[in-house]
């Protein structure tokens, strides 16, 4: 398997997770006298029935792109999130994306992130490649959530090992727990089984670059797009689902010939960015959900402008490598 895709993540889950530890919640409103106006901000949204959940991977934060954090701060204020999860922030992007809209946020040491228009009501809590804190979304009803953000090991990579080498699936599944994202995905889990126990009075969210498919779009109806493989049932997100979690993409969007929903990549159509063999497209970043008050209105994974390939990426609007995924609730 190339080690071309994405070999700027230095940290394995462990130590993601201790970066993590080693970090603290921020409130952001009391600490931007400098940042924009009120009205400049993203509103809220309508009604507290109402709550609209991104995934964004950033990219080396940014930092692939010229005018990185503006580019961030369009994309949010365009599509008016209330929560984020973000990854690969560079150990700063959470804090500056934060400071500049007026929210709370949360920034690891290294990679992961957490930013909210509306107050932390905990601590953040981590796991093996996660981390979460709990969300006051309505201050009239108390209403809370708890958001997890993850980012799982990214070597090997399952459809490399199906796409480029054709191994059997028993192989590739070894090689999911070689990478971490299998251990990673139980872990996990685990950490979370209470909280979903109890995620019909306050909703769980986990969300993130799983860095690997999903189970519901490796069928037999897309083997065409799947280098001739059938259904996969690729583990990271059965363990997901089996714990409780629901897939809020694929419960807005059932059918995954008609709507691919692919996140991984908008610069790499080749496994060199322009060139070289066409590269895997797959729906690899997710918002997966558990609790009764949550019903999903609708879920879009999309990208903005026609960002050009790698290596000529630096002027595109769009300011990563993944789509973004973005999941409107109904809360109540």
């Amino acid at each position: 398997m190339s080690a071309k895709r994405r070999v700027f993540l230095s940290a394995t889950g462990a130590a993601v997770a201790l970066a993590a530890t080693a970090a603290v919640a921020v409130a952001g409103p009391a600490a931007n006298p400098d940042g924009p106006s009120a009205s400049a901000r993203p509103g809220k949204p309508a009604a507290a029935s109402e709550l609209r959940v991104m995934t964004l991977n950033l990219w080396h934060g940014g930092a692939k792109v010229d005018d990185g954090l503006a580019k961030q701060l369009a994309v949010i204020e365009k599509h008016r999130p209330d929560v984020v999860g973000l990854q690969e922030t560079s150990g700063h992007s959470a804090r500056e994306l934060a400071e500049e809209l007026g929210w709370d946020h949360w920034q690891s040491d290294s990679d992961l992130g957490i930013i909210s228009r509306f107050p932390f009501t905990s601590e953040v809590e981590t796991s093996r490649a996660a981390a979460g804190v709990r969300i006051r979304i309505d201050e009239t009803t108390g209403q809370e959530v708890e958001l997890w953000t993850a980012h799982l090991g990214y070597d090997p990579y399952g459809p490399y090992d199906a796409c480029f080498d054709g191994m059997a699936v028993e192989d590739i599944f070894q090689r999911e727990a070689q990478s971490g994202r299998t251990p990673q995905a139980e872990a996990i889990a685990k950490d979370l089984a209470p909280k979903i126990a109890a995620a019909d009075e306050t909703p769980v969210l986990l969300v993130g670059d799983f860095n690997t498919p999903s189970h519901l779009d490796w069928t037999e109806a897309t083997k065409d797009s799947h280098c001739g493989y059938g259904q996969v049932d690729w583990p990271v997100t059965k363990i997901f689902e089996k714990a409780g979690l629901k897939d809020s993409f694929r419960e807005a969007n059932p059918d995954p010939a008609a709507v691919p929903g692919n996140t991984w990549s908008p610069v790499y159509p080749k496994h060199e960015g322009s060139t070289g063999v066409d590269e895997p497209q797959d729906r690899i970043d997710f918002i997966d959900y558990a609790g009764d008050k949550l019903t999903v209105r609708d879920s879009v994974s999309f990208v903005e402008g026609d960002p050009k390939p790698v290596p000529d990426q630096a002027g595109n609007a769009w300011p990563t490598d993944h789509a973004a995924v973005l999941t409107t609730f109904t809360v109540g």
